[in-house]
């Protein structure tokens, strides 16, 4: 009985050690992931009507974005930029692509942060020279209250618009524009206003909306 025993506390300690590497590993494997998202948020405090609140904002690389033409996650990366996530964020987003110069063309638009400062930047049919740039504002310019913690997250969008969505934000105008030929880029505070910048003619507008 004794030898049984001991068989018994012998097999029972190996598969506990077994356990141990394998949840080692696991952790291991997880750790340099984990670390990397740490790595890509910014977080601090600001004032707001006189008080210090925290705040903190997540980012993801251009490699998150494995859709992005080379010739463009390229240079967001020379730029040094990282995506600024929304507070509401469930995945990789303010990257993205539509018809924004003619109907038919594939361009992309993005949000990059770099030293606390984000641009909308916006490059016809994946060329990464001279993307056109239509907004740019401090990180910190770009907060708000969300949930129970009192924590203040990132509140700055962007999305296709297309002409369908564009007319549709016109309907209450007394004289309603003609329907948009191609998509426009909606820059949007979350729960609160969405402007859509058009390209026509050559340059940058923003279209009028209702709102």
């Amino acid at each position: 009985m004794m030898k049984d025993c001991g068989g018994v506390g012998l097999r029972a300690a190996l598969m506990a050690l077994a356990v141990v590497v394998c949840c080692g590993a696991v952790l291991w494997a997880q750790g340099p992931e984990l670390q990397a998202i740490d790595a890509f948020s910014n977080s601090g405090t600001v004032t707001v009507n006189g008080q210090a609140r925290p705040y903190k904002v997540e980012h993801l690389p251009a490699s998150s974005f494995p859709a992005l033409p080379a010739a463009v996650a390229a240079e967001l990366n020379r730029r040094g930029c990282l995506i600024p996530q929304t507070y509401e964020a469930h995945g990789p987003e303010n990257v993205i692509h539509g018809n924004f110069r003619r109907s038919g063309e594939k361009d992309w638009a993005a949000l990059c942060s770099v030293h606390g400062t984000v641009t909308l930047l916006v490059f016809f049919d994946g060329e990464a020279t001279n993307p056109a740039v239509l907004a740019t504002a401090a990180e910190t310019e770009r907060l708000e209250a969300h949930g129970a913690s009192g924590v203040l997250g990132f509140d700055w969008g962007i999305d296709v618009a297309s002409p369908e969505l564009v007319h549709e934000a016109q309907a209450g105008m007394r004289h309603r524009p003609a329907r948009l030929d191609h998509d426009a880029v909606a820059d949007s505070m979350i729960d609160g206003v969405t402007v859509y910048h058009f390209y026509a003619g050559n340059a940058w507008t923003v279209v009028e909306t209702s709102d």
